[in-house]
Formats: structure tokens, C-alpha cells, sequence
């Protein structure tokens, strides 16, 4: 028999510490104000107001993503401030893949003891994300679990919800042979192959806070948290300038060889020039430092193109001038093909430079 009865601290749940943390994070949900929202935080549920945002016969578009094991290395680390970025882009990348503008985002944030420096700089990032992608942070959930996570541990999600205008989804119908293959740079590997990534970190005997190989201006640390970048506002405005946007593919786990099938009709394979871009020096690095085979890259990295956009031949020159503006580096990487066989075909070789 207790003599004193227990309290939810004794349990190792601190609601003082959960209140202080809604309290710090309360302006880093009204800096995302957006039309339709107007991100204050404390009740049982998020609004939106769809009309206030300017649609008129919207559809809904929602997903939901976190960023795998290259939380291990911000945790690891202590380097809290950029993992929240990669949170939203995961999401509202794939919403924009689908012709859908990000309205709303919510975050899940988990752990065994709350610490409000690192879950505030958590949420700080979830913020900047949101004003990248013209998001609006209208709530979340922070879950202070006892036994369920080791000491220092956390775990996230994201959920995003975003709305096009009825018949303008994407993909299109009108997917034909001959349509054009634009590829949109990556800033790393994002947030897939990171279990592989931390396996070749291992395998090297690299620590953390040297230098990377890649990039000597950076820790090895730094180098492979730099953020997953979010294309949202420069795929809006080339959808809306110029109408030529057929399909897009994010290209997440799976590489390309996985994730452009996925928006291209049966029988349309993607011809791809292996030789039209450089693999970027980090992806060169985990080639060689893990004797990881060019086809376990292409189908575990995106290798150096985080966006694929299906186009009208003709529209070419307009849709890179656009994404240029918008501060992209694209450029044509193929062109959709009969299939007969794999929905991905890759002519040349994609050299990965150590």
C-alpha cells in the first residue's frame, strides 16, 4: 500500500512541462497564419475554412509521412533544428505531386521524458517547413510516453491536408508517348536510405563532427541532415503559368526506378538519360564508402532528383524558366516511351563520383 498517494510526475509525465512547451510554441503556430486558417493552438481540433482559402468545388488531398531513422542522427547528435522541415516536406511533396495546394498541417511528437528545448526547436523547424509550403500549423499532438522510448529518444509524424479545384488533379489523362521528362534537384538524400546511410557512417569510422568527405565546409553530421527540400511553391506556380504539367513524382523511398511508374499509365514506360545530370557528391560517397551497385542506389536514393515532372513537349522551355525563377535547378532528364518490360529504362550510366 502506498502511504502518499502518486502523482502523473511520479509516473514520469510532466503536465507543467507539456503546458510550458504549447506555451513556447503558440508563435511558432501563428507565424504559418494563412487565408482559411488562423493557427491558434489550445482547443480539441483544428479549422479550416476552405472558402476563406479562395476554393470554390474543392477536392481533398491528405497524407501523412515522417522522416525514418535520420532521426537517429538528430538525436545522436543533438542537432534538433532542421528535422522538422523534413517532417512537412515529406507530406506536403507528395500533395503537390497530385496538383493539391497545401492548406494545414498537423504534427504527432513523441517520447519516453519531455524536453522542451529540443521538442521547441522541433516544432520551430515544423514551422519553417509550414512557410515553405504555405502550410498552416493548426494543431498536433505531444505524447510524453514512460517506458516506451529510451532516455533522449523522440519519434514524429506529420499530416498534411491540401485541396485542388474538381478535374484538376494530377496525373492527367492525357499521358502520352513522347510527353517530356523533367528532373528537379535534390539538396541530398532527403529523408529515405537513412538505415543504410547510418550503416556505411558505421562501416567508415567516421565520426559525427569531422568533416564530411563529401563537403569539408560541413560536419559529416550537418552534410546529412540538410533538409528535404520542398518544391511546393515553384510546382504551383508553374502549374498555374503555364497548364503543362501532366504528372509529377516525388521521388522518395524507392528512387526513380520505383516512383515514376506510379504516375504514368499501363503500357508508358519513363526513358531515362543516365548521363543528363551529375549525382551530387554525397551520393558519391555512399557508393563507394558502402561498395553499394549503381541499381541498389538508383532504387534506394533519389541520386541528385527529388522531382520528377511529366510535361507537353512543346512547353519545355517555359516550365524550366519558371522553375528557374522560382529558384529550381531543373532540367530535361527523358521522355515516356511504349513499355515492354520495366516502367523505367536508364540509358547510359548515372556516374557517382567519390
Amino acid at each position: 500500500m502506498i502511504k502518499n498517494g502518486l502523482t502523473y510526475a511520479d509516473a514520469g509525465v510532466d503536465i507543467d512541462a507539456g503546458n510550458a512547451l504549447v506555451d513556447a510554441i503558440k508563435p511558432l503556430a501563428r507565424a504559418t497564419m494563412r487565408p482559411g486558417a488562423d493557427a491558434a493552438l489550445g482547443g480539441f481540433g483544428g479549422l479550416f475554412d476552405l472558402k476563406a482559402a479562395g476554393f470554390v468545388d474543392p477536392i481533398l488531398v491528405a497524407a501523412n509521412d515522417g522522416v525514418g531513422t535520420k532521426l537517429k542522427i538528430a538525436i545522436d547528435t543533438d542537432q534538433h533544428a532542421t528535422i522538422g522541415i523534413d517532417l512537412v516536406a515529406m507530406c506536403v511533396n507528395d500533395l503537390i505531386v497530385q496538383g493539391a495546394e497545401p492548406l494545414f498541417f498537423l504534427d504527432y511528437f513523441a517520447c519516453g521524458a519531455l524536453n522542451n528545448d529540443v521538442a521547441t526547436a522541433v516544432v520551430a523547424g515544423i514551422s519553417q517547413g509550414c512557410l515553405q509550403s504555405g502550410s498552416a500549423l493548426i494543431g498536433g499532438e505531444t505524447a510524453e510516453m514512460p517506458g516506451m522510448y529510451a532516455a533522449g529518444d523522440y519519434d514524429l509524424a506529420g499530416f498534411s491536408v491540401g485541396a485542388a479545384e474538381r478535374g484538376t488533379l494530377l496525373p492527367r489523362a492525357d499521358i502520352s508517348d513522347g510527353d517530356t521528362l523533367i528532373g528537379i534537384a535534390s539538396s541530398g538524400p532527403h529523408s529515405n536510405g537513412y538505415s543504410l546511410i547510418r550503416r556505411i557512417v558505421e562501416v567508415s569510422g567516421i565520426a559525427w563532427d569531422a568533416p564530411a568527405p563529401f563537403n569539408t565546409n560541413q560536419t559529416l553530421a550537418e552534410a546529412l541532415l540538410e533538409p528535404t527540400r520542398i518544391y511546393v511553391k515553384s510546382l504551383l506556380a508553374a502549374i498555374r503559368e503555364t497548364g503543362a504539367i501532366k504528372a509529377m513524382a516525388h521521388i522518395t523511398g524507392g528512387g526513380l526506378l520505383e516512383n515514376i511508374p506510379r504516375v504514368l499509365p499501363d503500357g508508358l514506360a519513363a526513358r531515362i538519360d543516365a548521363t543528363s545530370w551529375h549525382a551530387p557528391a554525397v551520393f558519391g560517397w555512399l557508393a563507394s564508402q558502402g561498395g553499394v551497385e549503381a541499381t541498389e542506389m538508383l532504387r534506394t536514393f533519389n541520386c541528385g532528383i527529388g522531382m520528377v515532372v511529366v510535361i507537353e513537349p512543346d512547353k519545355v522551355e517555359a516550365v524550366i524558366e519558371i522553375l528557374s525563377r522560382e529558384g529550381e535547378t531543373a532540367m530535361v532528364i527523358g521522355h515516356l516511351a511504349p513499355r515492354d518490360g520495366e516502367g523505367v529504362i536508364m540509358d547510359g550510366t548515372l556516374e557517382f563520383a567519390a
